[in-house]
């Protein structure tokens, strides 16, 4: 008789569409770990907020919310782009999946660009990570993402890789993927708003 946790893992990695969770078990682990983890770092910059409401409003006013609205639209459409790739993977188009990924990847390597000049901008304005702690926080927060950033476009490498195998083709990996990168998107959505909108 299987355990309930055996269930849950049948129905992760089933090829039923209809009665499954999309992607890979291991990947569903590891993405609300991450989650937890980014809902741990926002608490404390909420904390610290909290008791330094002027100077963290003060700070947030040098932001540049231009290239942070830019990156937001760039990683949505991205995650529509990976979105759809999920669909062409169920419906066995390669060549869909390929392109879409690309895309995708492509998108994420313009987040990483707009990113980095972003820090450039607010480098040679003087305001660095011991600045204050809103700009701590602030490098901190969007240079952890930045990195999950850069681990999602690995996994669209790998994602590519498999495709180009041909019979190699593994629908969940693509899931898995997507999984990871709706992730960063959510992650990204939420800095957004607390380090650029929260007032």
């Amino acid at each position: 008789m299987n355990t309930l946790w055996d269930r849950f893992e049948g129905v992760m990695v089933r090829g039923e569409e209809d009665d499954r969770i999309a992607g890979d078990f291991n990947m569903w682990v590891f993405v609300l770990g991450d989650l937890v983890i980014f809902g741990a770092y926002f608490v404390v910059f909420m904390v610290h907020r909290f008791h330094e409401p002027e100077l963290f409003r003060a700070s947030q006013g040098h932001l540049n919310l231009l290239i942070a609205t830019l990156n937001t639209i760039v990683l949505l459409t991205s995650s529509q782009l990976v979105a759809r790739a999920v669909h062409a993977a169920r419906q066995g188009d390669d060549a869909a999946v390929r392109r879409l990924i690309t895309q995708a990847g492509g998108l994420g390597a313009l987040f990483v660009v707009l990113k980095v000049t972003e820090w450039v901008i607010e480098i040679s304005r003087g305001y660095t990570l011991p600045s204050d702690e809103f700009f701590m926080f602030y490098f901190c927060l969007t240079g952890v993402h930045l990195l999950h950033v850069l681990l999602g476009l690995l996994i669209f490498g790998v994602v590519l890789h498999e495709i180009r195998q041909g019979s190699g083709r593994r629908v969940t990996l693509v899931e898995a993927g997507a999984t990871y990168w709706h992730m960063v998107d959510v992650i990204w959505v939420l800095l957004f708003a607390v380090l650029y909108l929260l007032r």
